[in-house]
This record gives C-alpha cells, structure tokens and sequence, in this order.
C-alpha cells in the first residue's frame, strides 16, 4: 500500500465547529469510514472542513461572474489542508424539484429511452425531444405534461350560506378585508350582503368564472387600471400557477381544503400527447416503459434485438442494473423525485455517479445505509469499492456495522458529542478498531442477544385485505400494548401497511417520523420545545425589560437580517447563497438586547448552550429542566437550544418529536426508522425510550432494520418477500427468537448471522 505524501490527504489544525484543533492524513484512492456519536465531529472534519474547502477552491478556478453566482464557501478553520481532490457530495437532502422531476429524468435513462424511440418506435413521430414530457410538441396537451390536473372544490370554496361581507369565500387570502377580497366587494357587480344562495345564474358567473374585463361602475376605492375577474380564473393564477411556489408553501393547508389533484382525464397519468403515444415499441409507449418497475423494464429492454439500438440497449442496461444493484428495483421511471426518501435520493444520486469515467474524485456519503435492509448493505459496500476501484477516494459517514466492517481505514471521532468531542480517538484498520477501547470498538464487539422474555398480548389493532400500493389483500393483527417492529427489505411494503393503513383505520395513531418539524426557518429546538417562552420571561424579570426583546422574531431582532442571523440572496434554479449577517454576525439580535444578561450570559449566549450545557445552567428551573432531560434521553444531548430545526437530519427531527412524547401514556404511536443517524451506543437508549413508551401504556409500531432493534422487539411482522410487486405479502408474525428459525425471512436469516457473529 502506498503511504507517500502525494498518497495522503492531509489536514493540520482542524477547528471547525468542535474539532480540537486536530491533524488527520487519510489515504486517497481507499474507503475511510468515519464513525462515533452524533455530534462527535465526524461531519465538521468530513463536509465543513474538507469538503468546504475542496468545493470552495474548486470554485475559485471559475471566473468572478460565475463565482457570484455558486455557493459561496467560506474558508474553513485550519492551518493545513494538502491533496484535496474535487468533491462530489452523495447526501440523504431530497433531491429538488418539482413535479417534472422524475427518477427516470434524474438518472438520465428517459434522455437514453427517447432516443431509443426516436430510432425504432413505430410509427416514427420526431426526434428524440419530442418524447420529453417537458417539451411542447411532446406534453399532453390537457395537463401540461404533469400527468396530473387540480381543480377547485366549488363547494369546499364557497360557503353559499354567507354574503361577500360575511366571508363567503372560505379561503385565507380571500376573507374580509383583504386586497383580493376588494377585488370583488369594490367591482360594482354584486351586492356584498346578498348571500350567494340568492345570487342569480349571471351573478354567480361573474364572481366564479369570469374572465379579465373593465368594470363598467366600480365603487369608490377601486383601482384605476385595474380590471375584474372571477374567483376561480384568479385563484388558479394565483395559488396553483407556476409563479405561485411561495404562496403554495404558506398556504398548503389551506389549499389541501379546497383543491384536489387527480389523473389527467387525457393521458390517464402518461404525460405524453397522443402521437407521441402512438409510437411504440414491441406494443408498449415510452410511458408504459417508464411505469414499469425497473425489475421489469429491464427484462423488457433485454427483449430489444434490433441492430441499431444494441449501444443504448446496453446503456440502458448498465443503468437499470445499477438501481436494482443498489436496491431500488422497486422503484419506476416514473416516480416524482420529490416522493423518495432521503435513503432513496441518496442511493439514485449514487447511479449517476457510478458510470462516471472521472477518476481521482473525492466521494463522500452521508450514511449510505439509511434505509436498507441488511440484505442490500453488502450491495451498497460492492457499489462503493467499485468508485474505489477506479482510483477515487470514498469517505463515508456511518454508523451501521456492516459497512464499517468493510472499510479500508477507520477514523473514529469522539469520544463524545459537542465540546465533549471533536477528537480523534482512534485511527488504523478494522481489525484495530475491534481491539480498542472507543465507544464504537466497544459497541462492534458487544454480543447483540435476543429478547426472550416478550410482553403477552391480547387485543390488537386489525388490519383486513389491505390494498394499498403493492399490498396483496393483507390481513394482519399488531399487538396492543407491546413493542412490534415491522421489517422487509425497501420496499417490500413496510411503510404502505403502517404508515398507510394504522393512522387510516386508526385516526388517533400519533406518527412520529423524519419529516420537518413544525415552525417557521427561524425556529430551533428551543421553539420548538416551548422553553424559549420561560427563557425570554427569565430575561424580562431578570433586566425589568419586555419579554419581546428576548424574540428574534419580535422587536429585539436585528434590523439587518430580521432575527435570522443570516442573508439569502434568492438566484432563482440554483441554490440559494447565504451568508452570515454583517450586522449582528450571525447572534440575530440588536446589541441593545445582547447587552442584558441573566446569570452572567446574554440570550444569544444561552441560545448556543447545548442540551447538556443547559441542563447545568437551568439546574434551578424544573420545568425547563424536565424538558432538557428527555432531549438528552433521546440522545441530542450535543444539540444547541439555539440551532436552526431546517438544519438537523431527518433522524434528529424524528428524535425531537419522540421527546415531547415521552411522559404520554396510552397512545399509538408510529416510528419510521428512528434508528437513523444513531451511534451504536445509542440505540440501546433508544431501545430503553421505546420500552418507556410501551410501559406507560402505549402500543409502539416501529419500522425498522437495524437488528438490534428487532431482535429486542416483542412481535416482529416481516413483510415481503421481496420489493415492489414482490412483495406486499406478510412472512412471519411472531417472536424475535421464533423469526430466527423461518427459512422464509430474509430478516430472520440475517438476525441468526448479526447475533451468531456478534
């Protein structure tokens, strides 16, 4: 193995949040896996330091009219850093866009099937263009090429009951007072206290349907240029056009009320315009193509024997067989980007980069196995020594034993979370970190038994001849009042049987998934938590000042960047730039209210205190300390109170949620995944918070694959048995220690290895 120099990228005085000042040299062209606590410095060393900088000098190679227009990196906290390669960052962030966004388009396999058809679909209808859903001569005509059409509910709309002055129109941006509402009581048409019960045939055209035109006798108020139209025509424009992004993310309850979204009436879903439709390969269209699960398309390419497609038939091929390989098999060309998971879009991010020819590159991915069934982990392990192979550097940030156990070189952070971490606690091969003494040695050694003495059950919570998605008619019964976790490969119908089905049958069913958490871009866990209200109050008594002060949002905000610490500078397709306030630099409020203190520390300076760190500081405070102790049960114990929520993982959203649950009792609650982002050591504490759940009364439904979970589970339900159309049928119901002798269950033969070899 090389070791020279050039061989090593190499980094010296790393300070980058609570790195402590540390030097790392880690060997190119190997896979690194970076392990420890979350919170423990792994993805300051990995993606604020050397991805920032690797991204940051790549950009400074560009001219200064494109440089204003990329992300601006700041250069990050170190003396050193040598060797960089350009860095291609594989993340679990949902991959933007919108509903033109498809797997098929962000794989690029639908530009290599429309160019498939244009050379052999008959009849021929047009080059390859044409059979983009996204180009005018191509998109269904009726829909826009969507595949789908919303229209106004008329009746959820307008309250008939009711005049124009008593709020009729039953929508926020139209109730009284507001400037649309003035669009109609100020026209002149209508008598704004009749009620639209009594409103004649040409009254009620004008107020819903009609187009713009010049009121003939306006009332006073109205504007001079302004000209009339009806409720609909302005409602569409306005809240379902293509300018309106902004006013649907604000307004997104209000509209689920009144709008409804179905298949288009023309091309039932397939996009494409009837000529485009016409042509056809082997009797199926490019929209059949793309509504087959990848599975079947690829046997269905494979059927392609015309000499003139072998190079894309191949090339289509190597694609599709990447997504099977990585365990999206299941999944169509179809399929909207914006419905895949984090694990999801991380692993179709991946197919994109696996028939790259670059060499040198730098990848980093942040816990590839999120999401996978322990099946597709050793898939997942092939795919990245496959990048290694080809003289690339792989960094991994992981938890999940199978992949550290794969790695080249291993760098474990610690030994805790926030200023307790920020070290290097150990580095060197596998085999040393299986001898040494770091938390995540210890925890990879530890023998993972399996739960004998189960919680008895008797009533259940019933499920009969389930439908949904892939299910088969499942009829299932989930145990009351224990711990059951449900398991299966990626889509084998895990989340269509619990996420669809419990809350439908079972209205009262609490889900606490990885989902953004409620609020505002200003909120953080202290918001969120209801502690910031006492805080604020502590302040006011304190400093015999308005508890308002104490708000970014309110009146002691900074003028600058209105509390948010932070200016965004919109550039339309690309992402946003932000930059930290120049003002305030970053502390979000005024320095007038920065300068009253409670206990010696100002409101921004208690902001930045951790979970651990506040519970020492509020020692005194019961109820803010109650609420502090169950962040720390759930392992966030390194998160600041201060911390924008749009910033943590989807596991640590989830894990916010599941501590404003813990002192409940007699609920059902559903969790997808909770393990996600979780330490080793930290899945026995959350293993302890589930049981906590269940002991205080409540039924607990946990989707999952880490195998310490399950087999620590009182019932398992395996679904499967494989993904997509193979799956949606149940495999075992029963005990952990009964799951373990079911030739059947995948689950159950991976369980028996973990423990045997444990």
């Amino acid at each position: 193995m090389n070791t020279g120099k050039n061989d090593l990228i190499i980094i010296k005085g790393a300070r980058e949040n609570n790195l402590k000042n540390i030097d790392v040299s880690i060997p190119k062209q190997q896979i690194t896996v970076l392990t420890g606590v979350s919170g423990s410095g792994k993805s300051s060393l990995v993606f604020d330091t050397i991805a920032a900088e690797a991204q940051r000098q790549l950009n400074e190679t560009f001219s200064s009219f494109i440089r204003h227009r990329l992300p601006h990196y700041g250069q990050p906290d170190a003396d050193l850093m040598e060797n960089l390669s350009p860095a291609i960052i594989v993340d679990q962030k949902q991959i933007r866009g919108n509903a033109r966004s498809t797997v098929g388009t962000i794989t690029d396999i639908y530009s290599l099937l429309r160019l498939l058809f244009s050379r052999i679909g008959k009849p021929f209808v047009g080059y390859s263009n044409v059979f983009s859903f996204n180009h005018p001569e191509g998109m269904c005509p009726v829909c826009d090429g969507l595949g789908t059409v919303t229209a106004v509910d008329e009746e959820k709309l307008f309250d008939r009951s009711k005049s124009l002055n008593e709020g009729a129109i039953l929508f926020p941006s139209f109730e009284p007072g507001t400037a649309l509402w003035k669009r109609f009581v100020l026209s002149g048409y209508f008598d704004n206290n009749k009620k639209l019960a009594h409103y004649t045939r040409r009254e009620w055209e004008l107020l819903l349907y009609q187009e713009e035109i010049k009121p003939d006798h306006p009332k006073a108020g109205w504007w001079p240029s302004a000209k009339y139209e009806g409720v609909i025509p302005r409602f569409k424009k306005r809240f379902l056009g293509k300018e309106a992004e902004e006013n649907k993310k604000s307004l997104q309850p209000a509209l689920k009320k009144v709008v409804t979204k179905g298949p288009c009436p023309e091309c039932h879903g397939a996009r494409l315009n009837a000529r485009i439709r016409s042509s056809k390969i082997h009797g199926e269209n490019i929209a059949g193509y793309a509504a087959l699960q990848v599975t079947d398309l690829v046997r269905e390419i494979a059927r392609i024997k015309e000499p003139q497609a072998v190079t894309m038939v191949a090339a289509i091929t190597e694609r599709l067989t990447h997504l099977v390989e990585i365990g999206l098999g299941y999944l169509s060309l179809n399929r909207e980007t914006s419905t895949l998971s984090g694990g999801e879009s991380q692993r179709v991010k991946m197919v994109r980069h696996l028939g790259s020819s670059l060499s040198d590159m730098l990848y980093i991915f942040d816990e590839p196995s999120s999401g996978l069934h322990a099946r597709d982990v050793h898939q997942l392990n092939v795919l990245m020594q496959r990048l290694r192979d080809k003289g690339n550097t792989v960094l991994v940030v992981e938890h999940d034993p199978d992949v550290i156990l794969e790695a080249d070189h291993i760098i474990d952070m610690g030994p805790g979370a926030g200023k307790y971490g920020g070290e290097i606690v150990f580095q060197g091969s596998v085999k040393g970190l299986l001898r040494s003494g770091t938390l995540t040695g210890k925890y990879l050694r530890k023998p993972a038994p399996v739960k004998q003495a189960v919680r008895q059950w008797n009533d259940s919570l019933a499920i009969r001849h389930a439908k949904l998605h892939n299910l088969k008619n499942v009829s299932v019964n989930i145990p009351k009042g224990v711990l059951t976790v449900v398991t299966g490969v990626a889509g084998s119908g895990k989340s269509s049987l619990i996420n669809g089905m419990v809350p439908r049958l079972y209205p009262d069913t609490i889900c606490i998934d990885q989902g953004a958490l409620g609020g505002s871009i200003r909120s953080n866990p202290a918001t969120y938590t209801g502690i910031s209200d006492i805080i604020r109050h502590l302040f006011s008594r304190s400093n015999k000042v308005s508890a308002g002060l104490f708000s970014f949002n309110s009146e002691g905000a900074c003028p600058a960047c209105k509390g948010l610490g932070v200016t965004s500078l919109d550039l339309a397709f690309m992402d946003d730039v932000v930059t930290t306030c120049e003002v305030c630099h970053g502390r979000r409020f005024t320095p007038e209210v920065l300068g009253y203190k409670f206990r010696g520390k100002s409101i921004d300076e208690v902001l930045q205190l951790n979970v651990t760190e506040a519970i020492g500081f509020f020692s005194g405070e019961e109820e803010i300390l109650a609420v502090l102790q169950r962040l720390q049960e759930t392992g966030l114990s390194y998160l600041s109170l201060g911390q924008p929520l749009d910033s943590l993982s989807g596991g640590e959203r989830q894990r916010i949620k599941l501590a404003t649950e813990l002192e409940r009792t007699g609920n059902i609650y559903v969790l997808d995944e909770p393990t996600t982002g979780l330490h080793l050591s930290d899945v026995g504490n959350l293993i302890v918070l589930l049981n906590k759940l269940v002991d205080n009364g409540s039924t607990v439904i946990v989707i999952e694959h880490n195998l310490d979970v399950i087999g620590q589970a009182d019932w398992v339900i395996d679904m499967g048995p494989g993904a997509g159309r193979e799956g949606g049928t149940v495999v075992f119901e029963g005990t952990p220690a009964a799951i373990l002798n079911e030739p059947s269950s995948l689950t159950g033969t991976f369980l028996k290895k973990y423990i045997h070899h444990s």
